[in-house]
């Protein structure tokens, strides 16, 4: 999976280092002018210095989408100057974190990626992105939040060594900043530290600089532009802190989870049925110029392991032809329960060496329905933690297809007669996402009529 990460400050390496080590590729954005403080522990310093490391992790600053994938094979971890991510166009990210800590959205949408994961205030799980991470120091740091948004902004720092606010060096003027102390010097309270638009900053308690300003950036009055600790803890200056690490922690999480989700997803379609209503077996029936079950064969994502179950020649054949794993039922007559049990035992036998965490359940009257809306389905169901998913139209019932995650495999397995699996959907529903589509996308074929 690609990851673009939307800034590269300290709280976003700590999250780029926590994903490079588990193996992920990744893209950062920043400033043209980075403004991070903690440089020596922040990539955002590749945009001017050409590579950063940071704990044994090389960032170097890439300037096209080739210098993107070369940096990328060399296992590096490429930065670019781009601060509207337009880079993302090109690089496709199937996941986009936005690490900016800027305490508000600056234009990120919930559309942006598969899994969109806001960092900090001014996001809402469900609205501008699919999940929330806490960066309020205290319990919850780093919690992952489904629904609703992070602890809003105090203005007050955390506390570290009994000083909040104190430990910040802010310009004390418009203008050019100019230290002339820097990151890993200890310093007293009053020691001149550095100029901005030519006025001195001063420092307000003793201890040792954490951060600090590059020479020659823009800064405005009041503007962060270091941190004094009191721990005086040099090793500090170079190492990713224990924030950084939570929130990296928590982002983590919630791509394991989105990943393990996305990738353990198998597919059945249930292709057995009589078509009673219709007179005949509606499914080798003509539609449109094609055979109405060959719409639902199409229709189903290739990524996914698919398996039809049905007892007719015809379909098995060219669903094989497509990949699928064939499962045959004989006794149509027992029902679609019967149906749902001979797909779910398939997948889930003692032999089986990775049995899915969920199942996509497909019906094969759908001739509208398209592989976009089922893949939204999958994706919308992964990005989540809920354990059941369905497509509906707008202000509808729940419908077809539908998604069960393991937990309901044993309901699934005790359903009887010609019941499916939309009576789990809906004694269920605070466990249920629902994805909306186009009404005439889950329309069914049951009449000869519709033909």
């Amino acid at each position: 999976m690609k990851i673009l990460i939307k800034g590269a400050g300290d709280l976003a390496t700590g999250i780029a280092w926590m994903l490079k080590k588990a193996g992920y590729d990744l893209l950062m954005t920043d400033l043209e002018v980075p403004t991070a403080v903690r440089r020596t522990v922040s990539f955002s310093r590749a945009v001017y210095e050409g590579t950063a490391t940071v704990e044994g992790i090389t960032a170097r600053a890439a300037y096209d989408i080739e210098q993107i994938y070369e940096t990328i094979n060399r296992d590096e971890i490429p930065v670019i100057a781009d601060p509207k991510a337009e880079i993302s166009g090109s690089f496709s990210p199937d996941i986009v974190v936005d690490a900016i800590i800027a305490k508000k959205n600056t234009g990120t949408r919930i559309d942006d990626a598969g899994l969109v994961i806001g960092v900090g205030p001014g996001f809402t799980a469900g609205m501008d992105c699919h999940c929330v991470i806490e960066t309020k120091r205290g319990h919850y740091l780093g919690r992952v939040i489904r629904e609703g948004s992070a602890a809003p902004n105090t203005g007050i720092p955390g506390d570290i060594g009994g000083y909040t606010s104190e430990r910040i060096i802010r310009a004390a003027a418009d203008g050019i900043f100019k230290p002339c102390r820097f990151i890993g010097d200890q310093v007293s309270k009053g020691d001149l530290l550095a100029t901005s638009g030519g006025v001195p900053v001063y420092a307000s308690i003793s201890g040792i600089i954490r951060g600090m300003l590059q020479e020659g950036v823009p800064v405005s009055l009041n503007m962060k532009c270091g941190d004094i600790d009191p721990r005086c803890e040099a090793a500090h200056c170079l190492t990713i802190s224990d924030k950084a690490r939570s929130i990296g922690g928590g982002v983590l999480e919630a791509v394991t989870s989105y990943r393990y989700r996305l990738e353990r997803t198998a597919f059945v379609l249930l292709a057995s049925g009589k078509g009673e209503r219709f007179g005949a077996n509606k499914l080798l029936h003509v539609y449109n110029g094609r055979r109405l079950f060959a719409y639902a064969v199409d229709a189903a994502p290739g990524y996914l392991e698919r398996t039809v179950v049905t007892g007719y020649d015809e379909i098995a054949d060219y669903a094989a032809q497509k990949g699928f794993n064939i499962v045959r039922n004989p006794e149509p007559e027992l029902g679609i329960s019967h149906s749902i049990h001979l797909g779910l035992a398939s997948l889930t036998s003692a032999q089986t060496l990775q049995p899915p965490s969920a199942v996509v359940f497909s019906v094969c009257d759908q001739p509208g329905l398209t592989v976009q809306s089922i893949d939204r389905l999958i994706h919308s169901y992964a990005a989540g933690d809920k354990g059941l998913a369905c497509l509906c139209s707008p202000g509808a019932d729940p419908g077809n297809p539908c998604l069960f995650s393991r937990k309901y495999f044993h309901d699934l397995m005790s359903l009887e007669g010609d019941i499916g699996g939309k009576r789990i959907i809906l004694e269920h529903q605070d466990d249920l996402i629902r994805v909306t589509a186009d009404s005439r996308e889950l329309t069914d074929i049951d009449y000869r009529e519709q033909i």
